[in-house]
């Protein structure tokens, strides 16, 4: 790829720009860039730090390779732009004029003067970056098999946890399958001694506060500890979530 100048060349040109300011002015306007050599190369940053040089009144020096600076490009910061196959992101540090620039950076001016550089007639990068989100399952690390005889020990008086207790829970609580066919599954066994009735009744260690000698509880308490919680979620997480068919579809369908 050809480069478009030297890193000189717009070294000088922005401080051309600040001759007219005081040497006070100049040199708390000021700071250090490193760039991974194809940045540079590609004359992406020959083309914007002048225009924000210019604007800003602020200099900026590239700084050698392996030498320390204010603010760099590279992997770590906020997203900046795309390009060369690769998504740069940008670290003001903690320099002021630097994080000035990283705001200018995602204005729209900023943006407008990324997408408008072009090498030969082609867009080389681009400020407009589709974010992709990866969705990370949770995995717990407890005990199964001590998960399962939790539940059935504590929740199985009134939810079917699994075949062996199919007949012994109340009709009218959802299953431990069915639950698990929940987005929010996670959050409703993770949190169920918040959730009615469950407060009522139920004793976690160090994180409940004991029943009101006034309102004591109106069936055999449920306690149990947060290890016992994490084998609950290592059990169900393994449980597969019932098949609750499709959505209800009216006689118009």
């Amino acid at each position: 790829m050809r480069a478009i100048g030297h890193h000189l060349t717009f070294v000088l040109a922005i401080s051309a720009g600040l001759a007219f300011a005081s040497p006070a002015q100049a040199q708390d306007k000021a700071f250090s860039l490193a760039a991974p050599k194809p940045l540079v190369e590609s004359g992406l940053l020959q083309f914007i730090l002048p225009r924000f040089s210019l604007k800003t009144q602020t200099r900026i020096a590239l700084a050698d390779p392996g030498t320390p600076a204010d603010a760099a490009f590279g992997e770590h910061g906020l997203v900046a732009f795309e390009g060369l196959d690769k998504v740069w992101h940008f670290d003001p540090g903690d320099d002021p004029d630097a994080q000035r620039f990283a705001d200018w950076l995602r204005s729209d001016v900023g943006r407008n003067t990324v997408d408008s550089y072009q090498v030969e007639g082609t867009a080389l990068f681009t400020s407009k970056i589709e974010v992709k989100q990866v969705a990370v399952a949770v995995m717990y690390e407890g005990d199964a098999l001590l998960g399962e005889a939790a539940s059935l020990s504590h929740c199985g008086r009134c939810h079917v946890v699994g075949e062996v207790n199919r007949m012994k829970s109340i009709g009218s609580t959802p299953s431990f399958a069915v639950l698990r066919s929940l987005t929010d599954w996670e959050d409703r066994f993770q949190a169920f001694y918040v959730l009615n009735p469950h407060p009522a009744f139920t004793q976690i260690k160090d994180v409940t506060a004991p029943f009101n000698p006034s309102r004591p509880s109106p069936i055999a308490a449920v306690t149990m500890t947060l290890d016992d919680l994490e084998n609950i979620m290592t059990f169900v997480q393994g449980i597969p979530p019932a098949d609750l068919g499709g959505p209800v579809q009216s006689m118009q369908d």
